[in-house]
């Protein structure tokens, strides 16, 4: 049987919460041995989908982002939901380049960003009651999962993960022993 997870995390709709949403997905991903290669495309899909979120359903308004991680065997699929606006034309707000805050200087490239670095991208919206972005990917283990270089790696992924925002400390470091 396929190993299986799931995680759910609501956070206020804050674009600092952004990189508290990349953490998350990555210390998530972390058990199924990902190449640094997708732990960016996860990162770079979930940046997309949670700043559309913020900026695009909730137009900086305060309310929450409903962030959940499913594991089944080596597919991840993450979803990012909001209680928004909604999208009234999903077609065409998935088009390049179309964005519905101009003024805010949006590229419109969020959702070609979430399908050209997922496998498959779904997205529900209902004008006034928010959007659903469900993205998946098949994720290769790069290294087994027992090994002791695994445990070396899963350290190393989760320094490498964020350390421009949230900067993790190796305890033996600061203790004064050498890792």
């Amino acid at each position: 049987m396929a190993e299986q997870n799931h995680m759910q995390v609501i956070f206020d709709a804050k674009s600092v919460n952004e990189s508290l949403a990349r953490m998350v997905v990555t210390a998530f991903m972390t058990d199924m041995n990902p190449t640094l290669e997708q732990v960016s495309d996860v990162k770079t899909a979930v940046s997309e989908a949670v700043t559309n979120a913020i900026i695009h359903g909730y137009e900086n308004k305060e309310d929450s982002v409903e962030l959940c991680c499913d594991r089944d065997g080596q597919q991840l699929i993450v979803t990012v939901e909001d209680h928004g606006v909604g999208i009234a034309d999903v077609e065409r707000a998935r088009n390049p380049f179309y964005t519905t805050k101009p003024e805010l200087e949006r590229s419109g490239m969020g959702f070609m960003f979430m399908e050209m670095f997922m496998d498959k991208v779904d997205v529900i919206s209902e004008p006034g009651k928010g959007t659903t972005v469900i993205m998946e990917k098949k994720l290769k283990k790069v290294i087994e999962k027992n090994s002791i270089k695994s445990s070396q790696y899963n350290s190393k992924l989760m320094s490498h993960t964020n350390s421009k925002s949230i900067g993790l400390v190796n305890l033996k470091e600061k203790s004064g022993q050498r890792a």
